[in-house]
């Protein structure tokens, strides 16, 4: 990115805490390198924990060397993609390094999407072979693409653990582990994948500029967007984390993965940052508080990133249950507003700060902070990360003032290189010189600090997760007795919005019977929680649906 000028630095790099560099040192080795280094460290020191399960750094790398080479002879090569289809845990780690070891593109998606959503995205990238969750089996087979399909069975890491957990006898186990697969297994189980040799140490390696990931983010048609991430975007946002994590220490960090890694928040904080920190990640396959309060009372974490809601949960239940959370430093929360509320909470219970960052997938994803010092202000998602510039401007790409609302700009370089096999898109959100147009409208305080006022693009956060009105639109429309349909985000009392959707019936609607029928065709998180019927839905001259209007006509009915 080169280095930035003086005139740039004293708007935001004044207020970084003490230790905090201007700018990052570019990598100039690929994230392969950076894990087989970690692993050499790391050696015998636990990687992950999952249900009492342990997997060392070491045992990390030989099994990422033995599920590559296990992917080499199924086929796949440099620049081939590869999807991913797994909560946390262990085998998710190991895939994919084990995928950009070949030099091969991760594509990450949601265990929970349906089979509708995986066509569409399946078609798009092309992936050959797919490592998912052995239940997802029969979703998988009925995808056009036929991919190869890797079976992954979660007990498998975990057995005696498991059998504790779950109060059974080993005999119980095995019945249980039948029931919860239904026998399924792909072309190649994941035990099979690793039961082979390691790969050839003379095999091709990647580049730092080699594409790693295809990440899915909807747009504002609907459709979803593959957000093209190198080596060099993904290490390179990893790295402005440690700079921004001054002080963590390297190989004596404990995280708890609450987040998952499919998304771009926890693919950063736990894929890349925390296999650069060597540090102790305790993996959850959701994000179950009551499972976390119970493993802080032996384990507490040091590193805690989460979302407003789990932050609030988290904090009451351990006042409730008297749990030391003095330990848990590094504390970020992303993906929706922070309530004030919420960081008062928080940081009566924990030893450290609780800042709110900004990010987007097409930064890998993390662009602003709040810094870890007295220094940050509530309410606002803070500054730019080190080797970041911002610029907020006018519909005519004019700088605003102080106070005047505009389009937060991006540029570093984490910033992703298009949208996959969409180049018109690619063109409308990055200009010629490389900012990103992030959609987001923000003002500037005197100190240069960002709040988030709009969003140009319309879509849903609810829960961490976007989601495109377009797209739910798109299939509510098909009901038979929806005429027309306008799908907005209402903002709830902690900062997330409730996915609502105002309809036009031609026929009686039952609002319990088509949050039915979307959730067989939608994501849970994307169904509406609430169905308004209307009369009519307000549009612009040209016959454009006015989703503002929409959210004003149908709030006071909630």
């Amino acid at each position: 990115m080169g280095t930035m000028t003086q005139q740039l630095l004293p708007d935001w790099v004044r207020f970084y805490q003490p230790g905090v560099p201007a700018h990052i040192e570019l990598p100039t080795e690929s994230l392969t390198d950076m894990c087989e280094r970690s692993c050499r460290e790391a050696g015998d020191k636990v990687a992950t924990e999952f249900f009492g399960g342990r997997m060392t750094y070491r045992q990390l790398g030989e099994r990422i060397e033995h599920a590559a080479e296990g992917l080499r002879r199924l086929g796949v090569g440099a620049g081939d993609r590869v999807a991913i289809l797994l909560p946390n845990c262990p085998q998710h780690l190991v895939a994919f390094y084990a995928v950009l070891r070949l030099g091969a593109v991760v594509c990450e998606h949601n265990p929970l999407s349906t089979e509708r959503e995986l066509e569409e995205v399946f078609v798009d990238h092309g992936a050959k072979v797919a490592i998912a969750l052995d239940r997802l089996l029969p979703k998988l087979r009925t995808l056009s693409t036929a991919p190869t399909v890797v079976t992954v069975n979660l007990l498998d890491e975990f057995p005696t653990a498991k059998r504790l957990l779950l109060g059974l006898p080993m005999p119980a186990l095995r019945a249980k582990r039948a029931q919860l697969t239904d026998g399924a297994t792909g072309d190649v189980t994941w035990k099979q994948l690793l039961a082979g040799p390691k790969l050839d140490p003379t095999h091709p390696r990647p580049t730092v500029d080699d594409l790693g990931a295809i990440q899915y983010t909807s747009g504002t048609t609907g459709v979803p967007k593959g957000v093209m991430l190198t080596h060099l975007n993904m290490y390179a946002n990893a790295l402005m984390g440690v700079a921004w994590m001054h002080g963590a220490q390297t190989g004596r960090e404990v995280s708890y993965a609450m987040l998952p890694m499919f998304h771009a928040f926890g693919m950063v904080l736990y894929v890349t940052f925390g296999v650069y920190k060597q540090a102790r990640q305790v993996l959850f396959p959701r994000p179950d508080v009551d499972m976390a309060l119970a493993e802080m009372r032996k384990n507490p974490p040091s590193i805690y990133c989460a979302v407003p809601p789990i932050y609030e949960k988290t904090a009451r239940g351990a006042k409730e249950k008297g749990i030391d959370l003095s330990g848990a430093k590094w504390c970020i929360s992303g993906a929706m507003t922070l309530p004030d509320e919420t960081v008062a909470l928080w940081e009566s219970v924990s030893g450290g700060l609780l800042v709110e960052g900004y990010g987007l997938t097409e930064c890998a994803p993390i662009a602003m902070g709040n810094p870890f010092n007295e220094t940050r202000k509530t309410g606002t998602i803070g500054i730019p990360f080190p080797s970041t510039l911002r610029r907020v401007v006018d519909e005519d790409g004019r700088d605003v003032g102080v106070g005047e609302p505009g389009e937060l700009w991006i540029k570093g370089p984490q910033v992703f290189q298009g949208y996959w096999n969409r180049p018109e898109a690619t063109a409308e959100a990055k200009t010629p010189d490389g900012w990103l147009r992030t959609g987001d409208v923000v003002t500037l305080d005197e100190d240069g600090f960002a709040t988030i006022v709009d969003r140009l693009k319309e879509i849903i956060i609810t829960g961490g997760f976007n989601v495109s009105p377009s797209e739910v639109e798109r299939v509510l429309r098909e009901h038979p007795a929806i005429e027309d349909v306008a799908v907005v985000g209402i903002r709830q009392d902690r900062g997330d919005e409730q996915v609502t959707a105002a309809v036009v019936a031609n026929a009686p609607l039952d609002e319990a019977e088509v949050r039915a029928w979307a959730k067989e065709r939608l994501s849970g998180y994307k169904v509406p929680r609430r169905v308004v019927v209307v009369d009519e839905l307000p549009t612009s001259m040209i016959g454009k649906v006015l989703r503002g209007k929409v959210r004003e006509q149908i709030a006071p009915l909630l």
